[in-house]
């Protein structure tokens, strides 16, 4: 992902955009053994970027890719069962870590970053970031099933809060049932324990969306970077 040269050196630490400007124009940055000017883009992948002909550290960078999870997939970082793990599937020189997490069996949505103080954000309850669910459950399900799930179950030693919970469509051949599930928190395993509840059976579970970021143009395994648009949004949620 290419942007501009100013704009990397300003968020690699060098100093404001405008001051990243003076440095150019003065000759003190290269980009592959070439005297950068006002108008280059870097792919921080791939450039070697020098200031005061030293690197321009890439693993400064902040960086935020949405990835969609394959079933079979662990988010932690370590596993001692050798489990294949999302950061396998995201190939870049930087270290980035799962923001929150999905269950094993559980696909979709997850964002990776390595910037601290918006991994916290994101995933502190206070910040009320929404997380949109479509569950495959056994059987059909009630008006007053879906009404219990919107208003909180008990759920080992607490009580969930308020969701917003429709059905998507219920196959009677198949015996199954789609309802779509938004929360707030992000307790573990807390989709299917919420189904567990009123007694229903999760057959697949699928995070379509955080916040407003959905997964549509991505498929199983797939990674893209968040754009700086999509960042913004996400910043304005807390």
């Amino acid at each position: 992902m290419e942007e501009r040269l100013q704009k990397f050196l300003s968020e690699a630490g060098i100093g404001s955009r405008r001051k990243c400007e003076e440095y150019i124009k003065q000759g003190k940055v290269s980009i592959n053994g070439k005297t950068a000017k006002i108008g280059d883009k870097v792919n921080f992948e791939k450039d070697e970027v020098c200031f005061k002909k030293k690197p321009v550290k890439i693993e400064n960078k902040k960086i935020y890719i949405l990835l969609n999870k394959p079933v079979g997939y662990v988010t932690t970082l370590k596993d001692e069962f050798g489990r294949k793990k999302v950061i396998d599937l995201v190939k870049i020189k930087q270290r980035v870590v799962p923001v929150g997490r999905l269950d094993m069996n559980t696909s979709g949505a997850l964002i990776l970053s390595n910037d601290g103080e918006f991994i916290y954000k994101i995933t502190h309850p206070k910040h009320e970031i929404k997380k949109t669910y479509i569950a495959r459950i056994e059987g059909g399900i009630t008006k007053e099933e879906i009404e219990k799930l919107q208003n909180g179950v008990e759920i080992e030693d607490y009580i969930t809060r308020p969701a917003r919970v429709r059905l998507i469509s219920y196959q009677k051949e198949r015996n199954y049932s789609e309802i779509e599930i938004v929360i707030h928190e992000g307790k573990k395993r807390q989709i299917r324990k919420m189904l567990k509840s009123i007694g229903k059976e999760t057959i697949e579970l699928h995070r379509s969306k955080i916040g407003n970021l959905n997964i549509e143009d991505l498929k199983a395994g797939m990674w893209r970077y968040l754009s700086k648009e999509e960042i913004d949004k996400l910043r304005k949620l807390w």
